[in-house]
């Protein structure tokens, strides 16, 4: 009782105490044990109120509080109860708040606001805490003490905060619903709220923390996730805030913007930083928000003078938190806006010049601005290629600051250099791969701008630092060293500039002489080439700087690759005249032969270096992958020196530990190039030094263990597994097959068996047997009198069972992922590959007794069950393997699941619920099949049914003892489809069918439960939407049923969503192909999700060009394919005549199209009456009706073309008689806008 816990609070306080502040592991577990009890049931409301209440011990608060967390978010409370906790900590915060220590009221006012976002549809009093928050600002203010006001930020704060982050235990589509409801309701009103606490506390002497709070909280509701989108917090690129329309006001009005300027002038880091951030924030508002262009531009211009009077100042951009964001800022004004807008401001002349100094000054201080630059690189790369747009005549002035920034750009990091090598600065912008190569995504525009004065100038560096390093290469000796390594530094420099400018070729429609210029440039790099494998620089592959070089010329090398070598590429190319002229590099070939050559070298003399090796392995890889690159290489004999000679007498790296995941990727290399030639005898004399030799002459696995080393066999099976990936064609898969079976198989079981207990050799040979057993491309197709489909699933189930029987007897480890998960995930992955193979006839294991299928099969279900289901759903490698495999046993092998005993039965269908939550499309997908499958399968064989079998009684058997697995899947299903954004609607419909026929005395119950779940206001209609689930369905599993049924889920989907209606706004173009074809292109967007957008894409064929009307076509849409006619009855011209336009085809689910138009009037009319007083519907789908049109020409001449822009309104609508009267119901209201060229 709480009164207990009064009583024995100071032994509570001291083990609090103990919990939060001991540094010994074995007292904080033990302290931990004891006082989990309080977060474990909502019987401990009372307990924990009374901690609150009664002790004075921060660390005893801190416990009840986080306590009561953990049991919000947990555990289900009647809606009074938690009403009165609610009134209770928010009285509690206002009366002892102030008191409080930081963390506990942090951890308390995290209470409030988890509570309140899980309440927020529970009761309007959730909604009214920005306004109570208010009041604790209103008792700051009025004469009350400052932590109050401290205490309603931080509230505003933790709201805005929570109501942003998903929620454990709940779904993404439940966290979107609240953060969208509290966005329209309440986050305006917070923003507000920061903007009056900035403007109240900017420029007072109040404490930091209060502006702090303020400014946070400012930046919280700039920062929220708008739309649903902007997931990835650890992105560096900002995307458009997607900022509602109701803050038109605050962002229009001038000071706004003003303020955050101020206060960024008036403060420190880090409250002058989030002040900066804010204006990143308000820089990248839509568009669409402002109220005009002129608005627009007004709020560019303020945008562009503050900075520019920042840059006049320089103020606080001796801070670097300040500088890093200012950069960011700069950024977004190009991102967000046009040229044109920034050239046509007033103040713009100045500006440009300003960021033009600040950005030198910044290259220039490399060390201290290294993680900005890449900020002020993209500003100016995104306004170089805005050029080729910008229209009027203002001067950009980029002509004049672009060549001084991209100078100085390449001088600064020569520069870093010598700072590194002679004064030992502790950064060097080399080392950082990421920021490297964020720089040289931008540097192409900026030198290509002025190409030619910067090929100038890259020549006239290049070359006398090409002449100093090659004077080096006789001798050392009374040289130094340091000089040595400076210019390798600066090389690599020049060597990656000069590989990204080449690269930038891609991004431009330049003339000729750019790719002489391109030509130039590269022969500089190739003349080195020649250089650094020669004299004393072969004495140098083991330093740093040196590995640095060569893993320039490597990213060179891919970056011409992809601009001048392959199937694209002209052969007659200006690169490769000034190739020719100045080295002898005439064509694709000899560069080919220059890199294959620069390739061997490099895997012979790194083998230390795992970086050189990895990059110089996925050049060759890249080269050999391409058609034409791979036939030109085949053709060189540097490739046949490499399918005979490719042991690790030839290249040391094979042997080195560290290169044992490259070992992979070269030999799949190699034997691609292999197999693109048929020659049985070369691959027999490629694989020569193989699995026999590996054995060593060991006949049994300790022998093998001794005999070989570990690093042997893990080599081996990489190697294998590499040639294994370049199989792909029968026969090519054919050769290795016929090599590995039966020669080598019991070699790689004794393998299996010698080191079963270490994962470095299990995970290499397991990922060898799973990519072996894969059929990809049909490579795995032997012939009909072939057994060697069984033979290798029998070695298939041998590894099963032979690593089974390790994994199993495996006890408690600190890795269960290495040690364990990865194998048995891994052995799941084979198993699945084997059955899903169709390469196999597995009936005949069990009529001739082969117990291969059922060992295999027994054995991945032991050890898949050995898995806890949290570390499945929690490793996911682990649970797409684990997932797969059930999708293949219920679908294939639903006697296997439905065999086993009910608690296993029962685990296997609560994983396949658990599943269905996934946010993995491909899990939840596998996951609905399975339980499709499994259903589907105990419908059709049920007891009492035509074909009962055995594994459907012992499912019936299970689900009387768990009758409610299949209805709580069928819920899941329901709750997803219905109420969740899911991508894979169609897969995740199928199993509902399936589950509702197998539990229809209880689907009434369940759409009662789901209708009850609903806000009241949504019930009826909910249930209105479920009535119709069922409609025209029959009790059977035929797929024209399940299409019905899908379509009916659809609808109802739907028409739940709409809330009955639905609009959409549809852009379409109109043109004609031909005399005889019109093709219509355009794009559905929905107006409740303006950036959730549908392709449309349709097209007329009219087999008679003068028939206007086109009544004799092929109509093809999204829809139907139909072919159209006009039918007339009776005499033309009478009165009786009847013109019919009728619609004949499919739609694309298979079902019949018939549409009939009645061009009668009276007629029309008489019939409508008659259909509406026999009680009948009239329908219209899809009609458009009304509208106006402008009709316009575009050209002159003989290109003059007629055109016309049509307004329209498309109807989904049904007329019905109700009584005495008329039921108009309208199911979507579409508006569509038409450009169409006319006939």
């Amino acid at each position: 009782m709480a009164a207990d816990i009064v009583a024995q609070l100071p032994q509570l306080e001291a083990m609090a105490s103990v919990l939060y502040n001991s540094q010994v592991p074995q007292e904080r577990a033990q302290a931990e044990q004891m006082l989990r009890v309080f977060a474990t049931s909502t019987e401990y409301v009372p307990h924990c109120k009374a901690i609150l209440d009664s002790s004075s011990s921060p660390y005893a608060q801190l416990l009840a509080t986080s306590s009561l967390i953990k049991i919000v978010t947990e555990h289900s409370m009647a809606t009074q109860v938690k009403l009165e906790m609610r009134s209770y900590f928010l009285n509690y915060l206002d009366s002892r708040g102030p008191g409080l220590e930081p963390f506990v009221a942090t951890s308390l006012i995290q209470l409030l606001c988890r509570m309140t976002k899980l309440g927020w549809f529970e009761d309007d009093a959730y909604r009214g805490l920005a306004d109570e928050a208010r009041n604790f600002l209103e008792k700051g203010t009025a004469g009350g003490s400052q932590a109050h006001y401290l205490l309603g930020l931080r509230i505003l704060n933790m709201l805005v905060s929570e109501m942003n982050a998903p929620t454990a235990g709940r779904s993404l589509t439940q966290h979107r619903k609240i953060a969208v409801n509290f966005r329209d309701q309440s986050l305006y009103k917070v923003f507000q709220l920061a903007l009056t606490a900035l403007r109240h506390l900017h420029g007072t002497a109040t404490e930091e923390k209060l502006k702090e709070q303020a400014v946070q909280l400012a930046l919280q509701c700039l920062s929220f996730d708008f739309v649903g989108t902007c997931l990835d917090e650890s992105s560096e690129d900002l995307g458009t805030i997607q900022v509602p329309s109701a803050w038109r006001p605050s962002i229009e009005e001038p000071g706004t913007l003003q303020l955050f300027i101020d206060f960024y002038i008036a403060t420190q880091p880090p409250l002058s930083n989030m002040a900066l951030e804010c204006l990143v924030r308000l820089a990248s508002v839509r568009r669409s928000l402002f109220s005009s262009e002129t608005e627009r531009t007004n709020f560019l211009s303020r945008l562009v003078n503050g900075t520019r009077d920042l840059l006049r100042q320089q103020s606080g951009l001796a801070h670097h938190a300040n500088y890093h964001e200012f950069c960011r800022l700069l950024g977004r004004l190009k991102a967000n806006y046009q040229l044109s807008e920034l050239v046509g401001l007033e103040s713009y002349k100045e500006w440009i010049q300003l960021v033009a100094d600040f950005t030198i000054s910044s290259l220039n201080s490399w060390q201290w601005a290294s993680g900005s630059v890449y900020y002020l690189l993209g500003l100016w790369s995104r306004l170089v290629s805005s050029m080729p747009y910008l229209k009027g005549d203002a001067p950009s002035q980029l002509d004049v600051y672009v060549p001084k920034i991209t100078r100085a750009y390449i001088t600064s990091r020569l520069e870093s250099v010598q700072a590194v090598v002679l004064q030992g600065a502790s950064e060097d912008p080399l080392d950082n791969d990421e920021q490297l190569q964020d720089q040289m995504d931008s540097l192409p525009y900026l030198c290509r701008f002025q190409y030619a004065e910067t090929a100038e100038y890259l020549t006239s560096l290049t070359d006398p630092l090409i002449a100093a390093y090659q004077g080096f290469g006789g001798s050392a000796a009374g040289q130094d060293l340091k000089q040595l390594e400076m210019l390798e530094g600066q090389l690599t420099w020049l060597v990656h500039i000069i590989g990204a400018v080449v690269r930038g070729r891609m991004n431009t429609a330049g003339a000729d002489a750019q790719e002489t210029m391109d030509g130039d440039l590269a022969a500089r790099v190739f003349g080195l080439l020649r250089l650094v494998d020669t004299g004393y620089h072969t004495t140098r592959y083991g330093e740093h700087s040196r590995q640095r070089l060569d893993l320039a010329l490597l990213s060179f090398f891919q970056n011409f690759r992809k601009v001048y070598v392959g199937e694209q590429v002209m052969h007659s190319s200006k690169v490769y005249l000034k190739l020719n002229e100045r080295l002898g590099l005439s064509d694709h070939s000899t560069v080919l032969n220059v890199m294959l050559s620069k390739i061997a070298t490099n895997l012979k003399v790194f083998g230390s270096c795992e970086d050189v090796v990895e990059q110089t392995l996925t050049l060759f890889q890249d080269l050999a992958a391409g058609y034409m690159s791979g036939k030109l290489l085949l053709k060189l004999d540097a490739i046949g020196f490499l399918l005979t000679h490719h042991t690790s007498d030839y290249f040391p790296f094979l042997t080195d530990p560290a290169n044992l995941r490259n070992r992979t990727t070269f030999y799949h290399t190699l034997a691609r190039l292999l197999f693109m030639e048929d020659t049985p005898a070369k691959f027999k004399s490629f694989v020569l030094v193989g699995l026999a030799s590996a054995s060593n002459g060991a006949t049994n696995a300790a022998a093998l263990r001794t005999a070989v080393p570990r690093e042997t066999v893990i080599g081996l099976f990489r190697d294998l597994r590499g040639i294994a990936l370049a199989t792909n064609s029968r026969r090519t898969y054919g050769m290795l097959f016929d090599w590995l079976y039966p020669a080598h198989f019991p070699t790689i079981i004794c393998c299996l068996e010698a080191w079963a207990d270490t994962p470095e050799v299990t995970t290499a040979l397991l990922k060898f047997m799973a990519e072996f057993v894969l059929n990809k491309t049909q490579r795995l197709t032997f012939d009909s009198s072939s057994p060697n489909g069984i033979l290798l699933f029998r070695e298939v189930s041998k590894v099963i069972v032979t690593y089974g029987n390790r994994a199993l007897q495996l006890g408690p480890t600190g890795d269960p992922y290495g040690q364990k998960y990865k194998g048995i995930w891994n052995c799941l992955a084979i198993l699945t590959r084997a059955l899903g193979g169709n390469y196999v006839n597995f009936g005949v294991f069990e009529l001739y007794g082969d117990p291969a299928l059922k060992d295999a099969l027994d054995m991945s279900l032991k050890m898949a069950l050995s898995i806890p289901l949290a570390d499945i759903l929690a490793y996911r490698k682990v649970g797409k393997a684990y997932f797969a495999l059930l999708d293949v046993l219920c679908h294939n092998h639903a006697n296997v699941i439905a065999t086993r005993d009910t608690a296993t039965f029962a685990f296997l269908l609560s994983s396949l619920d658990a599943g269905l939550k996934s946010l993995d499309v491909s899990i939840s997908s596998q996951c609905a099949a399975a339980v499709d499958n499994l259903a589907g399968y105990y419908f059709k064989h049920q007891p009492g049914s035509e074909s009962p079998t055995p594994a459907a009684a012992a499912i019936a058997e299970h689900l009387r003892q768990r009758p409610e697995l299949f209805p709580q899947i069928l819920s899941t299903l329901f709750e997803i489809v219905l109420f969740e954004d899911c991508t894979n609607q169609w897969s995740l419909s199928r199993p509902m069918l399936s589950l509702i026929l197998i539990n229809e005395q209880i689907y009434g119950q369940l759409k009662q439960q789901i209708v009850a779940s609903q806000m009241p206001d949504r019930q009826q209609h909910l249930a209105a939407c479920l009535e119709k689930l069922m409609l025209d369905v029959q009790r059977n599993l035929e797929p024209k049923n399940r299409d019905k049924f899908t379509q009916n889920l659809t609808i109802v989907r739907h028409e739940f969503k709409s809330k009955g209606c639905s609009h959409a706004l549809k852009l379409r173009h109109s043109f004609k192909l031909d005399a005889k074809t019109r093709m219509e292109i355009g794009l559905d967007l929905d107006v409740q999700m303006l950036h959730s957008a549908a392709p449309w894409a349709a097209m007329l064929y009219r087999f008679d060009p003068n028939d206007e009307e086109a009544r004799a076509a092929v109509e093809m849409t999204p829809h139907w394919v139909t072919y159209n006619r006009r039918f007339r009855l009776g005499r033309k011209g009478a009165w009786w005549e009847l013109p019919l336009d009728a619609k004949l085809g499919l739609t694309y689910s298979g079902s019949p199209h018939v549409e009939v138009g009645l061009l009668n009037m009276p007629l029309a009319l008489t019939l409508a009456a008659g259909l509406l007083a026999a009680g009948m519907p009239i329908t219209v789908k899809r009609k458009e009706v009304g509208g106006l049109a402008v009709h316009f020409p575009i050209g002159s001449g003989a290109a003059r073309r007629n055109y016309s822009l049509q307004e329209r309104v498309e109807l989904d609508a049904s007329l019905q008689r109700e009584g005495r009267g008329l039921k108009l119901q309208f199911n979507r209201i579409d508006g569509v806008l038409r450009l169409r060229e006319d006939d």
